[in-house]
C-alpha cells in the first residue's frame, strides 16, 4: 500500500470527497466504522476483538476486495489522472489510521508505517504524538454502504464460479472470462446500475446481464438475501491488451497501438 504512494502528494493531489467514486467512498465508509469499534475496543481492554477487528479489515476488506479490485485503476490508469489519485487519496487515510490504531500494540511497526507516508509538512514527527482517529460522519453513508455488501455478494458467486472454470481448464485467470449474469428482476435492474464497474469489480474482462432463462440449471442465493443469481464463465471475446491484460474486442482499433486496448492506448499517448 506504502508502495502506491511513492509519487502522492497529500498537499496538491488529494481528491476532494465529492469527485471520489463509489467504491472509494464506500472504503472510507468502512475505514470509519472500524475506528469506531477498534476505540471501543481499546477503550474497553477487549484486546481480542481489537485483534480480531483489525486483522478481518486487513484480510477481507482490504485484501480480498478493495485492494484487489484497485489494481487495475493503480497500475494502467494515467499517474496523474484523478481515478488513480482518488484511489491514492483513499489508500493514504487508511494507512494513517492503521499506523494509529496499531500504535499502542505494534509500535516500532506504526512507526515505520509512519515514517514512509508521504508528508505535508505539518505532522507530528512521531506517531505516538499523534491524535487518535475519530470516525468522520461526512464518511459514513448507510445506504452506500448497503449497496457495496450487496455486489460484495455478487462478487463472491462470481469468483467461486471461476474458481471452478478455472479448474476445468475452460480459463486461466481471471481476465481470459466473459462472464454472463442472470439474476431476479429486482437483482438484475440493481445490477445494470453498476455495469460499467461490474468487470473492474469480478476482474474479469466483460459482464453481460442476460434475461430469459440460463442455458443450463442451477442458481445460488446470495447469502441471507432473496435474491437468486446464476453465473456462466465463457471465453472473453476479443485479444488480449498487452499492457492491461484485459481482453478487448475494440484491441486495434488505434494504428499506433496495435497491441493495445483504446483506455490503454489513450494513456500511452498521454490523453
Amino acid at each position: 500500500m506504502l508502495g502506491n504512494l511513492h509519487d502522492w502528494n497529500p498537499a496538491a493531489d488529494r481528491v476532494a470527497d465529492d469527485a471520489l467514486p463509489e467504491i472509494d467512498r464506500y472504503a472510507l465508509d468502512a475505514l470509519q466504522r472500524l475506528i469506531g469499534r477498534v476505540t471501543r475496543a481499546y477503550e474497553n481492554y477487549d484486546y481480542h476483538l481489537l485483534y480480531h477487528d483489525i486483522h478481518n479489515y486487513c484480510v477481507i476488506d482490504l485484501s480480498a476486495f478493495y485492494l484487489d479490485v484497485l489494481k487495475d485503476r493503480l497500475y494502467t490508469a494515467a499517474p496523474a489522472s484523478v481515478e488513480r489519485r482518488s484511489a491514492q487519496t483513499v489508500l493514504y487515510e487508511i494507512a494513517v489510521v492503521l499506523a494509529k490504531i496499531i500504535a499502542p500494540v505494534m509500535p516500532h511497526t506504526a512507526e515505520e508505517i509512519w515514517d514512509h507516508l508521504p508528508k505535508t509538512g505539518g505532522e507530528p514527527e512521531s506517531v505516538h504524538l499523534a491524535r487518535w482517529p475519530e470516525a468522520e460522519s461526512r464518511y459514513l453513508d448507510g445506504d452506500l454502504a448497503a449497496r457495496w455488501e450487496r455486489l460484495r455478494r455478487v462478487r463472491d458467486q462470481v469468483s467461486k464460479t471461476l474458481e471452478e472454470a478455472r479448474n476445468r481448464k475452460e480459463i486461466g485467470t481471471s481476465l481470459e472470462a466473459r462472464v454472463e449474469l442472470y439474476a431476479t428482476p429486482e437483482l438484475g435492474e440493481f445490477l445494470r446500475g453498476y455495469l460499467s464497474e461490474l468487470p473492474r469489480v469480478f476482474i474479469v474482462s466483460q459482464v453481460e446481464l442476460l434475461e430469459g432463462a440460463p442455458a443450463t440449471a442451477g442458481g445460488a442465493a446470495l447469502g441471507d438475501s432473496p435474491d437468486l443469481l446464476q453465473v456462466d464463465v465463457r471465453r472473453a471475446r476479443g485479444g488480449k491488451c498487452r499492457r492491461c491484460w484485459v481482453y478487448s474486442e475494440e484491441l486495434g482499433r488505434v494504428p499506433d497501438h496495435p497491441e493495445l486496448c483504446p483506455r490503454c492506448a489513450g494513456v500511452v499517448a498521454g490523453r
